[in-house]
């Protein structure tokens, strides 16, 4: 037997479609009383039953959470949502991820349409330059992995600072004085900023390579360069896909690691212990930082907002490649 729909409602009722999608969300203001008990009645003789998505609006709460991510193509974000996921899921909400594309303007249309599909909260990898772009943000939500400087908001982060500056005093003592860091400036505040100032904060020589506008040839040039100094380089991959990258222009340059420079690479997950004998590794924990950013968004919609900022520790994986 067909289900019944909400046209074949408004058909009975003669009504628009409309007018019983206002009734069903309980908008009764421009709605006649005789309107309002004749789409009462037809609902009842038809036993319409709307969709959940219907229900969930009429409902104070929707039951979902919208995730808001820079780079859907990352493996960060996969096990972020993941993490994320296990949290939620399990707490009866529904998940909506959004890609930002790194851009401000993208993340801003992803926003409205959380906001129209009436989320309960937003968990936000964010992709603008400053707090004031989230200024006019009404629904709950947590900042996460990006940190966001003097915002109001909550944040869940890697503790990406201290964990860079102990790397620097590390190397310091193995002898390293000069360190090539390799970036790409995805977003304008990315944790490869944190990364780069705990590194520079150890006094060490730091010269940083931006592949935002270049390409595998010029950093192959830029490597063999700066290798042909009279001290030993470490090069340190700000985040893990340039690894892949480094590697390459490594090979091109006829390097070695560790005969002729050193390496480190921040990562995600730990492919590059295939690589030779493996990399030395500042491993993050993305889902970890999920679990803990959706279980500060649930305890804020049942308890009063906070704008604590968490931090989840980067841990070394020594490997032989220094």
């Amino acid at each position: 037997m067909k289900n019944t729909t909400i046209a074949d409602v408004a058909a009975a009722a003669d009504v628009s479609v409309t007018t019983v999608s206002r009734y069903l969300n309980g908008n009764y203001q421009k709605m006649s009383a005789a309107t309002k008990q004749r789409i009462k009645e037809t609902i009842a003789t038809l036993h319409y039953a709307p969709k959940a998505s219907a229900r969930k609006m009429r409902q104070d709460h929707s039951q979902l959470i919208g995730v808001v991510v820079g780079d859907i193509a990352n493996v960060f974000s996969s096990l972020l949502f993941k993490g994320i996921y296990d949290v939620l899921q399990p707490a009866g909400y529904d998940v909506l991820l959004m890609n930002a594309n790194n851009t401000a303007t993208t993340e801003h249309g992803e926003l409205t349409r959380l906001a129209a599909q009436q989320v309960d909260g937003i968990i936000l990898q964010p992709s603008a330059a400053t707090a004031a772009a989230y200024a006019g943000l009404t629904i709950p939500t947590i900042i996460v992995d990006r940190q966001l400087p003097n915002s109001p908001l909550a944040q869940v982060l890697s503790s990406n600072f201290d964990a860079s500056y102990q790397l620097g005093q590390h190397l310091r003592e193995q002898g390293y004085r000069r360190l090539i860091t390799v970036g790409r400036a995805v977003a304008p505040h990315t944790a490869q900023t944190d990364r780069l100032a705990g590194l520079t904060a150890t006094g060490l020589s730091v010269i940083h390579l931006d592949m935002t506008s270049h390409g595998a040839p010029w950093l192959t040039q830029q490597l063999r360069q700066y290798q042909q100094a009279p001290d030993k380089p470490v090069i340190i991959s700000l985040m893990g896909p340039l690894l892949f990258e480094i590697l390459a222009s490594l090979k091109a340059a006829h390097l070695h690691f560790p005969a002729d420079v050193g390496l480190v690479s921040f990562d995600d997950w730990q492919w590059s212990q295939y690589v030779n004998d493996g990399i030395y590794l500042l491993q993050q924990q993305p889902a970890l930082m999920g679990q803990l950013a959706a279980t500060t968004l649930l305890h804020q919609l049942s308890t009063t907002p906070t704008t604590m900022t968490q931090y989840v520790p980067v841990a070394p994986v020594v490997k032989p490649s220094l």
